[in-house]
């Protein structure tokens, strides 16, 4: 099984709803984690528009990448600009890309606007990564078993 990083500034919205939605789908696969370059909390709308997915991550808590310290990945993915300017070195044979999403936390208008926003991005984050990972699967033509 390989392993994925995600890493965001915050590890609020989109590098939990990445961990979540790639253990879900293609748990069977991928272990997928996620960090911050610096720590705050799950921001309660992504708890709430992966639950309307069946994708429970109630129990998650924001972790800042000192915690994977010295920890293998096969995959380094970061989520937003500063994450991506900010990520270190990883040493083997890692993966690493950026992939950017916008930052629903940043959303501003109405409690519904914030909420269709969050949505919007959580359905771009599930459509890029699941295509992202598929493909990868895909190239390595069963060289490895993923």
């Amino acid at each position: 099984m390989q392993k994925v990083l995600f890493l965001c500034t915050h590890n609020s919205c989109r590098s939990q709803m990445a961990e979540g939605i790639v253990n879900h789908y293609l748990g069977d696969r991928f272990q997928a984690y996620s960090a911050g370059t610096e720590a705050t909390r799950v921001n309660p709308l992504a708890i709430q528009v992966l639950a309307e997915l069946g994708i429970d991550i109630s129990g998650h808590r924001a972790k800042t990448l000192d915690e994977f310290a010295g920890a293998r990945f096969d995959h380094v993915i970061t989520l937003c600009g500063s994450a991506n300017d900010q990520c270190p070195l990883f040493i083997g044979e890692v993966h690493r890309v950026h992939i950017g999403f916008d930052d629903p936390s940043r959303a501003t208008g109405s409690p519904e606007e914030i909420l269709r926003e969050f949505r919007r991005v959580r359905d771009e984050i599930k459509e890029r990564l699941l295509a992202f990972f598929v493909e990868k699967v895909d190239s390595d033509d069963g060289a490895r078993s993923v």
